[in-house]
């Protein structure tokens, strides 16, 4: 039997700073590999992390995880959240990867980790064969922007904070995530996201209104989109986190094969 092998590695941001990321494989890193992405205020482990590990260890297939800047033991604050940083960051792992012989990636990203995703694989079309999305926040630019009011508006502006507090979350946003708020139009990922698509998303989910999955699905150019509904599932699925994994690397292997 051949051994499991896995490194933590720091990865160097061009504009300063640091990553930290994670790589796990059998025998050597593959040509391709299964990388989670984890979401807001959340670190490359965890229960759906662990479980899509397990899953690929099971095949033989290389995985690979990280924690976006402000997270985890990466460097940075979530005052420099930015959707052009998450995907530079992105970009800085898939670099790292190539350099160790791994050119093409599936992601699984969960909630703003599957915004990230959506948008990578869309900017990205020959590095990413499939990819699949667990509760996605695919518009949370908007809808963060949408739910205050003016006067919350004009606070964030002057501040250059917004508190967010919820049952999982007591962070600070800063406003540069605003700036860049008509960057990122769902109907352009919808045209441009050019890649087969594995949606999970819970009815229950009181984070990201399912809706948001619905619509990218009701308007993706792509044929290749499904999506998997739970009518008990909230924002996390954790109940379904085995389940989840298996179905997309069970998706992933109908794009990509088991080369190894």
């Amino acid at each position: 039997m051949i051994d499991r092998k896995n490194e933590t590695v720091r990865l160097p941001l061009p504009a300063g700073g640091e990553l930290q990321a994670y790589v796990s494989y059998t025998g050597e890193p593959a040509k391709w590999a299964v990388l989670y992405v984890h979401g807001f205020t959340s670190t490359r482990g965890g229960e759906k992390a662990d479980a899509l590990e397990k899953a690929c260890a099971s095949r033989g297939w290389t995985f690979a995880s990280f924690d976006f800047r402000g997270h985890g033991e990466s460097t940075g604050t979530l005052l420099e959240l930015r959707g052009t940083n998450l995907l530079s960051d992105l970009d800085a792992v898939h670099d790292y990867l190539s350099g160790r012989g791994v050119h093409h990636l599936c992601p699984v990203g969960s909630s703003m980790g599957g915004w990230a995703s959506a948008w990578f694989t869309a900017r990205h079309p020959a590095s990413v064969p499939a990819c699949a999305l667990i509760a996605p926040a695919l518009d949370f630019l908007h809808s963060r922007w949408a739910a205050l009011t003016e006067s919350e508006r004009e606070k964030w502006r002057r501040t250059g904070r917004l508190s967010i507090r919820n049952q999982w979350v007591d962070a600070e946003l800063g406003y540069g995530i605003v700036e860049e708020i008509d960057l990122f139009p769902l109907e352009v990922l919808a045209d441009e996201l050019a890649r087969p698509v594995l949606i999970f998303h819970g009815l229950q989910d009181d984070v990201v209104p399912i809706g948001q999955s619905l619509k990218l699905l009701e308007r993706a150019a792509h044929p290749a989109i499904e999506m998997r509904i739970y009518k008990d599932g909230d924002h996390r699925l954790l109940n379904f986190k085995t389940e989840m994994a298996e179905s997309a690397c069970g998706f992933f292997a109908r794009w990509v094969g088991n080369e190894t």
